[in-house]
């Protein structure tokens, strides 16, 4: 059975909406100076960390700005596998996998935490799903706790709680980073399969995709109040997937693996303003180091897309030599080398950044998903594989 026949088999469970109580998970101090300040972005969300330069919200994760906090931690690229329900390790230096072990059932992704100490095994399972901790430093895994359909893990911009995108539930589940107490819990039956997202520059805002009803939803971050959503038009039965902001802060960018290609909007999420024709299987979207490009996997072709982020077209595609199914990923830290899961393939790609060169194909677990690879610049996590600024 597929995730989407299951999700359609799930019952509904709504929750009320209650206050919000939250234990303080800022970064450190070094990293934050007059938090309302914005730069070029304006007023920041309550909370959020100001940028350390204007005009580029990823200023703080340029190639080898690694945070004091993160600079002794273990290198490693911990890749999630579906199907086998474990996590492989692999030394990114040697492209050896160096460990194994248990991830949870259907783990999905690999995510940093808002302060970049822990890393979260996202476990989706229905109704078994939860996360396996992994401290950074070491890279040994902990305990597993049990949370309710843990397809994907966000961060307020304050860093005080932690959003669940329970995707089978079609609800955002918000715990305290403190207890992991489930605080509150907003359900939204128009985003069959809420997915991925990203925040606003100013971080007042929040963009999701909808999986599997061909729609984006735009929310208030304070409030959770849904602001508007947006039918795609590409393609009838389009599935939308990962949600990045641009680092100028002027647009969004939505893959789409049905439409072929990127969806842009707005960088206030108010309006689509056009489309861009990548490959089959749009899947995953990073953002070069240097905020110059944009690295567009297609899963469904065994591409990559290289963006140019000027002008937002595309100036080259990297084949992987034989095929593939590239999937999630992330950039190492000097920006030189883009790692990819193998969805259908239970591989790991990585590839030269300069010119697509397939540098090394390395054999994984079954069904590879959001992998990481770490220790990454930036000073926090907004979640997913490593959308940290």
């Amino acid at each position: 059975m597929s995730r989407r026949q299951v999700l359609a088999a799930v019952p509904v469970l709504v929750l009320s909406a209650g206050l919000l109580a939250c234990t303080d998970r800022a970064p450190t101090r070094e990293a934050v100076t007059s938090p309302s300040a914005g730069g070029s972005f304006g007023p920041l969300v309550s909370g959020m960390p100001s940028y350390p330069a204007a005009g580029n919200v990823y200023a703080a994760a340029g190639p080898g700005q690694l945070a004091a906090a993160v600079r002794g931690d273990r290198p490693a690229v911990y890749v999630p596998n579906t199907k086998s329900n474990d996590v492989w390790v692999i030394d990114p230096a040697s492209f050896k996998v160096v460990r194994k072990f248990p991830g949870g059932p259907e783990p999905q992704h690999v995510v940093p935490s808002y302060d970049l100490r822990t890393l979260y095994v996202a476990s989706s399972q229905i109704p078994n799903g939860g996360l396996v901790p992994i401290d950074a430093r070491t890279g040994d895994p902990g305990g597993f706790r049990k949370l309710e359909d843990v397809y994907n893990l966000y961060f307020t911009p304050d860093g005080k709680q932690a959003i669940v995108v329970a995707e089978a539930y079609q609800r955002l589940d918000f715990y305290d980073l403190g207890t992991w107490q489930r605080v509150r819990s907003v359900r939204f039956p128009e985003c069959g399969g809420i997915n991925h997202m990203d925040y606003t520059a100013d971080g007042k805002t929040m963009l999701f995709s909808c999986e599997f009803a061909n729609r984006m939803l735009v929310l208030d971050t304070t409030n959770l109040r849904k602001l508007r959503d947006f039918r795609l038009t590409e393609a009838s039965d389009g599935m939308p997937q990962d949600t990045r902001l641009t680092p100028d802060g002027q647009h969004f960018l939505v893959a789409d693996m049905h439409a072929h290609g990127v969806y842009v909007f707005d960088g206030q999420a108010t309006r689509q303003t056009g489309f861009i024709r990548t490959g089959r299987g749009a899947h995953g979207i990073y953002f070069s180091r240097d905020a110059r490009l944009a690295y567009v996997t297609n899963r469904d072709e065994g591409s990559v897309t290289v963006l140019d982020l000027t002008t937002l077209k595309p100036t080259t595609t990297w084949r992987i030599p034989g095929g593939g199914s590239p999937d999630m990923g992330g950039l190492s830290a000097d920006g030189k080398q883009l790692w990819l899961s193998g969805r259908y393939h239970d591989e790991v790609y990585v590839l030269n950044t300069d010119n697509g060169k397939l540098l090394a194909r390395i054999p994984v677990g079954r069904g590879p998903h959001g992998l990481t690879i770490w220790p990454q610049p930036g000073r926090y996590s907004l979640g997913h594989t490593g959308n940290i600024r």
